[in-house]
């Protein structure tokens, strides 16, 4: 599918940072709307000058109705939003105001005109405790405010799809790596053993579960929906491993003789299996190409290149 003109919001972001370098490239006419509470202008720096960059906020009504009326959008990547977890337990009240009330505001902003796709990333979050590989059509049932948060604007999304004929689609994404990443747990890895090189600490047992996913195979799965996509969609690496693992690799990497401990418990919200079962995606084509050996190389020697 041609897309001509593109509206990423949270563009300036790991993610979406990520996919706006693959659209520029690709010939696509790209706005970029983010407020900075997380993404960098940095983070664009290859392709500033080929974008149009709006420093906004999705919970204002008013600008998110300006911005989608002047670049007219065929395409909408909705990336913007609180993305944390215990950001989303610290205070509820803005996790809702950006996650919903914000999602809602581009929705609407877009009753009325014709767009070919909105492509939504929610998260796995909304699915919640799970014991095996969770599929799109398992139940829903979310333990933190972001989850709840993610799995309200995936609501909103299919009630206007079927209301107004927005051509919605929701990419429920887990857990993603790679160059530009500035928090989660393999940053938190990577900070703690270069502070400290004799101890690594890890939230929760280690027995946590998770399916990282490398963020030019990730930007790989959002082109693929908005091209393809029907309904929702896990995005995930096709490579599970347990938390104490990862932290075994990383610190065999930056401070091999690093203690590793756990702390036994973990933050409110956290949830002790993530895994996808993404058959569905790959039936639109989806394969991911990089293996998480050769993903955390490169990261690692991004964050050393980039340590403030």
């Amino acid at each position: 599918m041609k897309m001509s003109r593109v509206l990423v919001t949270g563009g300036a972001g790991f993610i979406g940072s990520h996919l706006v370098d693959r659209l520029v490239a690709e010939g696509s006419q790209v706005t970029v709307l983010d407020n900075f509470q997380m993404g960098t202008k940095e983070n664009l720096g290859g392709c500033l000058t080929k974008i149009r960059l709006v420093k906004g906020d999705i919970r204002d009504h008013d600008l998110v109705d300006k911005i989608t009326k002047e670049c007219r959008p065929d395409v909408i990547y909705h990336l913007a939003a609180n993305a944390s977890v215990p950001n989303s337990v610290r205070d509820p009240r803005y996790n809702f105001e950006t996650n919903v009330t914000g999602t809602f505001n581009l929705l609407y902003s877009l009753v009325g005109h014709k767009i070919e796709k909105f492509v939504f990333a929610s998260s796995a979050a909304v699915y919640g405790e799970s014991t095996k590989a969770v599929k799109e059509s398992d139940p829903t049932n979310p333990v933190s405010p972001y989850g709840a948060s993610k799995l309200c604007g995936e609501a909103l999304g299919f009630s206007f799809k079927q209301t107004f004929s927005i051509p919605f689609v929701a990419a429920r994404i887990f857990n993603v790596y790679g160059p530009r990443l500035s928090h989660y747990v393999m940053y938190d890895f990577y900070k703690k053993l270069k502070e400290n090189p004799r101890i690594l600490k890890v939230m929760g047992d280690g027995k946590q579960a998770r399916q990282f996913c490398y963020v030019d195979d990730a930007v790989d799965a959002l082109m693929l929906i908005a091209g393809k996509g029907g309904g929702i969609y896990n995005v995930a690496g096709a490579e599970p491993i347990l938390i104490e693992k990862l932290a075994e690799i990383v610190s065999s990497k930056i401070a091999p003789r690093a203690e590793i401990s756990f702390t036994g418990s973990s933050w409110s919200g956290d949830i002790k299996s993530l895994l996808a079962d993404i058959s569905k995606l790959k039936r639109i084509g989806f394969r991911p190409k990089m293996s998480l050996e050769r993903g955390l190389e490169i990261s690692l020697k991004w964050l050393d290149g980039n340590r403030e």
